[in-house]
């Protein structure tokens, strides 16, 4: 008769090996429900782990650009506002001048409009000289101090750097986050290149007694005071293309982000109802085994033959 024998020593080692797999599935599956990843090391699905890590870096990528955007919206939103408020100067300017160009006003009148024509060259270099969103000069370049000083005459003089600070916006797109005040409010009058600041002091001057003709000096910045309001117009609309250009670049970094997140869920996302319920099963299955492993424990051949 033959007999066949199982050891001991094997059925329990079998046994707590089969019992200690389904302890590991459980608690695998317990960890994907708590960090909602169906990965917990590279190991799991290594390709998976790999595209993972790009879709990171490509997310952290996509933080940074966002940061350079919205810093220059809002630079450019500023730089906007400025300008708006130097076209408003200049339709003033103009309709004082118009005023001191009638023969008929007095030289005190005239005098008046120039004080007040001095007054507004005041205000526009404090305007010139704002500061953008970080504190530095908005219209000076990359320069962190001022754009215009005074030199001994009293006369505006860029010191700022000859371009804008140019910010990346991601997949090689960039963005100036501003204008120099020379791009604004510099242009030729003939072959003669001027800026508006030099053009209203020149102005004052005139009508404060530095002109034999006033009334002509007021009449030959005309042309001139509309060249300006056409190079600030300008200015305001190479202002309103790059506010549009980000948005643009937005509007697609948030598709993007969003067409990044559907596959990172699809990856590494854990399904969640799928999930329970295969936790559920093993659960059922670690209490069916245990169970009977506890029977079949307690046997012994004396019961079997008695």
């Amino acid at each position: 008769m033959t007999v066949n024998a199982t050891s001991t020593s094997a059925f329990y080692e079998r046994a707590s090996m089969d019992l200690s797999a389904l302890r590991k599935q459980a608690e695998g599956l317990q960890n994907q429900l708590s960090s909602g990843s169906r990965l917990s090391r590279s190991s799991d699905n290594p390709v998976a782990a790999s595209r993972l890590r790009t879709l990171a870096r490509g997310n952290e990528i996509s933080s940074v650009d966002l940061a350079n955007a919205n810093r220059a919206t809002s630079d450019l939103r500023l730089a906007d506002t400025a300008l708006s408020t130097f076209t408003d100067y200049v339709s003033r300017v103009r309709e004082l001048t118009v005023q001191a160009s009638n023969g008929t006003l007095t030289g005190n009148q005239r005098e008046a409009i120039g004080g007040e024509l001095l007054q507004i060259h005041r205000s526009l270099y404090a305007l010139a000289n704002s500061r953008d969103s970080t504190g530095h000069a908005l219209f000076g370049g990359q320069t962190a101090g001022e754009a215009y000083t005074l030199d001994g005459a009293g006369n505006a003089v860029y010191i700022g750097t000859a371009t804008a600070e140019e910010l990346p916006l991601g997949d090689s797109q960039s963005v100036k986050r501003g204008l120099t005040g020379p791009e604004f409010l510099n242009f030729t009058v003939g072959s003669t290149t001027t800026d508006l600041m030099a053009l209203v002091k020149g102005l004052g001057d005139a009508l404060m007694g530095a002109a034999a003709d006033p009334a002509q000096a007021a009449r030959d910045a005309l042309a001139p005071l509309g060249e300006a309001l056409d190079t600030v117009t300008t200015g305001q609309t190479q202002i309103g293309a790059r506010l549009a250009w980000i948005e643009l670049t937005n509007e697609r970094r948030t598709t993007l982000s969003e067409l990044h997140a559907g596959e990172e869920a699809e990856i590494g996302a854990t399904d969640m109802a799928a999930t329970i319920a295969e936790l559920q099963q093993v659960m059922l299955v670690l209490e069916a085994s245990q169970a009977s492993f506890v029977k079949l424990a307690s046997l012994s051949l004396f019961e079997l033959i008695r």
